[in-house]
Order: structure tokens, then C-alpha cells, then sequence
């Protein structure tokens, strides 16, 4: 029987390639055990406002804490939940979907206001988006599955083990440091996803941008948006090798 499974950092309200990866999975395990990177997807991502693309940013606390993990980081200004759920009202309250989705989102920033791990906040927003694509995979926590091994690559392994799948689906980017043989021997397949081919929608603006957030396709599109996942038509992984 075959059980797929996706070990990826959290991020905030990230792009549509992260959700295909949740969309076709079995099971999705949050891996914030990891070091946090600065100027990575972990606590920031674009919107389209004003016909362009901008960064929304969750202001952390990491300076001089070089090695700090992703389910440790602390955010730093409180005001930060109330200025993103504005600037979104500024780029989407026009928008198709706004009256549909814009009072959820609302509630959602409220709440995060209130949290003060990074971790936490993606989780919740990433649960809501996840819902609104009508995706049902459960998401999980590497840190649920105690860690014998420092080496990436069989860190992956292990969690995939533990939690009984027979294939590893991943982003791309992971080809760098990822031991085809090493699943192969575990008797794991090993998938990477395809990003290509995505179609493109009325952003209201002149040049498309595939890599923002998904709540620009959901704010646009409203129902229409599971469509745009690769996931929901068909396979999003190519296979590395089988197990």
C-alpha cells in the first residue's frame, strides 16, 4: 500500500507549489527542528499590491542566535499581525473572493496577535489556506519522532519510517543534499516534485508572478483555486528511484 509523505519547514502563507506538496501526501510533517534561515520563506512572502509584488514580513528575534531552530523563534513586535491583515485589505479588499474570505482572515490575524512562536503562527495559517483549497491531509511534527541521526538526508528516513511510508515526495531544492541510494536501501521511494506547467490568472498586474502567496490565487479565484493545483488534476511528483 502505498503512504506518501512530505517533510518540509514551515513557511509563512506560502506559495501554491507548497500546498501541492501537502495536497498530495498522505501525511505532511512540519520539520521545524531544523535551523531557522533569514531571508528564507519561514516568516515572510509576497502579495501582489498594487499591480506588484511585496514581501510581508513577521518581525523575529534571532539576532546573535545563529543556530536557532525554527520551532524556537520568537516574534518580536505584536503590531505585526494587525499591519499584515491591513496591507492584505489594501492589495485583495477589491478582489472577487475579498467578502468571502476577508472576515476569516481577519480572525485568523487577531489570533495570531496573540502568539508568539513563529512556528505556531505558520501552522495556523497554513491549516486555514490548506482548508479553503479543500485539502484534508493531517499535518504533523518531526519532532514527534525522536532523533537518532545529525545527517539530514537520514533524518528524512528516519521520520518517513516512523511514521510508516513507503514513498518521500519533496521539493526540487532537496535534490542537493538528498542520498538516492541511501532511500533506496530503506526500501523508500523517492519523488520530486514538478513545478512546471502551473497556469497562469488575472493578477492585475502586466507580468505574472507564480512564486507569491496563495492567497492571492484564493483571493482571486475563490473555489476555482484547488483547480490551479497540480495535485488536484493529476501526479505533481516525478520518481527519482523506487524503493
Amino acid at each position: 500500500m502505498v503512504r506518501t509523505i512530505v517533510i518540509l519547514q514551515s513557511n509563512y502563507i506560502p506559495w501554491k507549489g507548497y500546498f501541492d506538496l501537502m495536497n498530495a501526501a498522505d501525511e505532511f510533517v512540519l520539520f521545524d527542528e531544523v535551523q531557522f534561515t533569514r531571508r528564507d520563506w519561514r516568516n515572510r512572502n509576497k502579495v501582489i499590491v498594487g499591480g506588484a509584488a511585496k514581501w510581508l514580513t513577521i518581525p523575529v528575534e534571532t539576532k546573535g542566535r545563529y543556530d536557532v531552530r525554527i520551532d524556537e523563534v520568537r516574534i518580536s513586535d505584536p503590531g505585526w499581525a494587525a499591519k499584515h491583515f491591513q496591507t492584505l485589505r489594501h492589495a485583495y479588499g477589491k478582489a472577487p473572493y475579498w467578502r468571502d474570505y476577508g472576515p476569516m482572515l481577519e480572525a485568523l490575524y487577531t489570533q495570531a496577535a496573540s502568539m508568539d512562536r513563529l512556528a505556531t503562527v505558520n501552522r495556523l495559517f497554513l491549516a486555514a489556506l490548506a482548508g479553503w483549497l479543500g485539502i484534508t491531509t493531517p499535518l504533523g511534527e518531526s519532532s514527534d519522532v525522536p532523533r537518532t541521526t545529525a545527517e539530514p538526508g537520514a533524518r528524512l528516513i528516519e521520520i518517513c519510517l516512523a511514521r510508516g511510508a513507503s514513498d518521500y515526495l519533496s521539493g526540487p531544492a532537496a535534490r542537493s543534499y538528498i542520498d538516492p541510494d541511501a532511500f533506496a536501501r530503506a526500501g523508500l521511494g523517492l519523488h520530486y516534485a514538478d513545478y512546471t506547467g502551473y497556469p497562469e490568472y488575472d493578477q492585475g498586474e502586466a507580468e505574472f508572478t507564480h512564486g507569491v502567496s496563495a492567497l492571492d490565487l484564493l483571493m482571486r479565484l475563490g473555489p476555482l483555486a484547488r483547480d490551479h493545483l497540480k495535485s488536484a488534476n493529476g501526479p505533481i511528483g516525478l520518481a527519482e528511484r523506487s524503493g
